[in-house]
This record gives C-alpha cells, structure tokens and sequence, in this order.
C-alpha cells in the first residue's frame, strides 16, 4: 500500500512549524510532525483501496450479489430500459473507510487540497482508451456554493481536465435548491432532482465527462446526463471518486450537511 506524496519531507523548517503551530490528523487525530498543504498523517495519507465487485453491470458498474439481476450482455434492468441516462460509470473506490473520510475532509471541512489526492484516485479510475471533447461537473445550487465555498465537483472537474488536456465546460446549471436525498427511497431520489437541471449551452454532438464526487444511486448523474443529451451531447460517461456501495448496510452519515449523489 502506498501513501499520496505530498512533497513535505521532515526539515528544520518544519520541525520549527511543528513547534509554533501544532496541528493533529484529521482523521486519527495523530499529532502531526511536518508541515503539510494536507492536515493527514502518513498512515491516514495511504492510498485507499480500489473498487472491487464480481458482479456489476458492465454500463453503470451497480455491484450486485450474483449475476441473475443482469442480462445476457451483463446490464441491469435500468440500463437495459435506458432510465441511467449516462453510457458508462467509472469510480475508483467504496463510500467507505478512508476514502469516505478523504472526501468528508474535502467537502464538509473545506480542506481543498484534498483535492489533490482525490483527483489522482480519479485518474486512476478512467481507462485511457476513453475519449472525450469537454469535461462538465455536476453543479451546485447558488446557495450550496456559496455556503460551502466552492463546488468541489468543478474543483475535481479541473483537475482530470489538466491531465487529460480536455476543457472544463459549464454545461448544466441547477434551477432550484433540494432538499437532502439522505434516506430517500430509488423513486423518491429521481423526483427530487426532476426538472432541477438545465442546459447552459449547447454541446453540438460532444462526447462528455461528467465529474461528480460520490454515486448513490445515480438519481443526479442520470439527470444530468438527460439534460446533457438533450443540449446535443453524443455520449455522456460518468467519473466519481467514490460510489456507495448498495450491497452493504447503510452507514450512518456523521455529518449533518452530508448528501452524497449531487447534494
């Protein structure tokens, strides 16, 4: 297992800011002992384990339990019926352990530059044989972004964009403010986020990836992977760093803003 490196190697420099401004990991809580652009330890900075499932669908990566909920091609029954909206879903890990707290420290305690860290996790997830022409990040509603400061989807966005050489777009814009998706049922998630999306330009026959942090149940990606084929988009692909995975028990989420699957 190997950590994210973040260039901060033990220096007199650092022992000194160690000493002056004491800091802990915010994770473990490990007292921290050189300084860092990221408040983690080497221990909680390991990289965190890829995503793994025997059985998922080859279209959007559901993971299931066995192979009867798929077809003969391996598509569940929403992408065989076309209700995902988006042709293929890449994550490089579980809403889980280390990568859950990774992307808690990111998105509810503003630690940007975890932003680092996680755009590396999502490189690692999207096969190089893909080709896209722009990159859109699911966007925020005015009030989130203002409350939290910035949208950590279009951060993440910008950060695949500079690997892959490809421009960030702001193709979709959210009419209106929902509310939480925390605790609502496959059916309920889809009609909150009816008619939340629309287009902000017109794509022209554009091959998308579109950035979110977490996949619940793709309510939101599916949404605007619609909007997005409606503006003239030739395919949309989703990338996220994580996806809940629906074979195991439901955590508890210990952060009271937390809502995963485009907030």
């Amino acid at each position: 297992m190997t950590s994210y490196c973040t260039s901060a190697v033990q220096t007199p420099f650092h022992a000194f800011f160690s000493i002056l401004f004491p800091d802990d990991c915010r994770i473990c809580g490990e007292p921290l002992h050189r300084a860092s652009r990221i408040p983690l330890c080497p221990s909680c900075l390991q990289v965190p384990e890829p995503w793994s499932a025997e059985y998922r669908c080859v279209s959007c990566g559901t993971p299931f339990e066995n192979a009867f909920p798929l077809d003969s091609d391996g598509r569940c029954s929403l992408c065989r019926h076309g209700l995902r909206g988006f042709d293929a879903a890449y994550c490089f890990g579980s809403y889980d352990g280390r990568l859950r707290e990774w992307i808690h420290l990111f998105k509810y305690g503003r630690v940007k530059t975890m932003a680092n860290p996680l755009v590396e996790l999502l490189a690692a997830a999207l096969p190089r044989q893909e080709q896209f022409d722009a990159i859109v990040p699911v966007p925020l509603h005015w009030r989130k972004r203002w409350q939290r400061g910035f949208n950590q989807s279009e951060l993440l966005a910008r950060g695949i964009a500079r690997k892959w050489g490809l421009p960030v777009v702001r193709a979709l814009r959210r009419l209106r403010y929902t509310s939480s998706q925390t605790g609502l049922s496959n059916t309920a998630r889809r009609k909150n986020v009816a008619s939340v999306f629309a287009a902000s330009r017109e794509l022209n026959g554009k091959r998308i990836l579109l950035i979110d942090d977490v996949l619940t149940t793709g309510s939101t990606a599916a949404a605007c992977a619609r909007v997005l084929r409606r503006s003239g988009a030739a395919g949309v692909t989703l990338l996220t760093v994580a996806r809940a995975d629906r074979r195991m028990p439901v955590i508890p989420h210990s952060s009271p803003e937390e809502n995963p699957d485009g907030e």
